[in-house]
């Protein structure tokens, strides 16, 4: 494991706070009478949740073979990304760097943090140039990286992620939303290697879990016990905590349907290669297609007045927008609309 002392990349506040702990959830009880948290004794939802989430973390364990004490869990990832945040991120004072284009709430979160972002110009295939990298952590004291692979909004995965993780000296979060439509491994495989980096994982995409607002971070044991000290005592509520136990449960459900969302995109990839309107489809490994329009305001006004809702992204990236996969049938009436255009 590498060398990156953690607790002083931490900010010194957070290393004198005191957790908020839930004595019911750190105790074991047979048959407890609650009369601890002024809950309303009545009701099929009255008790708060697990705070530890303790039983999707062993569940989370089995599956990813990681440990329990090396997992967070969060109201979706955008709660861990502010939180990573606000560990180890001084307001005023320290920086992180994200990629351009990439996920825009890297940013937000820091600026709500009072945090400068720097931002990595990727280049023509939307991946990193390794020498403007190191020009870049040369130049500016930054404290967290964020890596999206495969990246939002451009779809395609960052080749030689270890290079990047190995040359920042501070925190380097790859963020793996979309890791399970990649053909790409996940870097899970790395923790025991580098102590400086924590993988983003969630239940919105692959796994079609959108509504319940859950997000894994993987870590070291010493990242994971900063993140729960600095986290809502009850962040992911009772219903969400085992909807998702549910959906690790049944794990075919989850490989069927990620099978169906790969085999569709094929079909679009095809579809788009035969539409006079399209530029360029750039390669994606994710479940949306980033698309270069010939005429891209009439193609978004076609598609919005039609009803299909869609991302642009002009004019940060030109002429683009970012189009993800439907079912058969909503795939079916894009296209129809995009050869009519």
């Amino acid at each position: 494991m590498t060398t990156i002392n953690i607790t002083q990349l931490v900010r010194k506040n957070i290393l004198n706070l005191q957790p908020y702990i839930s004595f019911r959830d750190h105790n074991e009880f047979n048959s407890p009478v609650l009369l601890d948290a002024n809950e309303n004794p009545f009701g099929e939802w009255n008790r708060y949740p697990d705070s530890t989430q303790k039983k999707l973390k062993e569940k989370l364990a089995q599956v990813k073979n990681i440990p329990t004490n090396q997992i967070a869990v969060g109201n979706g990832s955008d709660e861990l990304i502010d939180l990573i945040i606000k560990v180890f991120c001084e307001p005023k004072a320290d920086s992180i760097l994200m990629m351009d284009p990439s996920f825009a709430m890297y940013g937000f979160y820091a600026a709500i943090n009072e945090n400068k972002v720097v931002k990595l110009r990727l280049n023509k295939d939307f991946d990193i140039d390794k020498k403007v990298f190191l020009n870049v952590i040369n130049e500016n004291k930054l404290k967290i990286f964020f890596l999206c692979s495969p990246n939002n909004p451009t779809g395609n995965s960052i080749e030689d992620i270890e290079f990047y993780i190995e040359n920042f000296n501070g925190i380097v979060v790859i963020d793996e939303a979309y890791i399970e439509f990649s053909q790409q491994r996940s870097v899970l495989e790395l923790l025991e290697k580098y102590a400086n980096l924590i993988v983003l994982q969630t239940f919105s995409k692959a796994w079609g879990k959108a509504g319940a607002r859950v997000g894994v971070a993987y870590a070291s044991e010493e990242i994971i016990n900063f993140i729960n000290l600095v986290k809502a005592p009850y962040n992911v509520n009772s219903l969400s905590q085992e909807l998702i136990i549910n959906a690790l449960e049944n794990i075919d459900e989850f490989n069927q349907n990620l099978e169906n969302i790969v085999i569709e995109r094929e079909w679009l990839r095809s579809e788009f290669s035969n539409l006079n309107c399209i530029n360029k489809i750039y390669p994606t490994d994710a479940n949306f297609f980033l698309i270069d329009f010939k005429d891209i305001e009439q193609i978004y006004e076609n598609l919005t007045s039609s009803e299909i809702l869609t991302s642009k992204r002009a004019p940060a990236i030109p002429n683009c927008i970012r189009i993800n996969i439907g079912t058969r049938a909503e795939n079916e009436k894009l296209i129809n609309i995009l050869k009519n255009c």
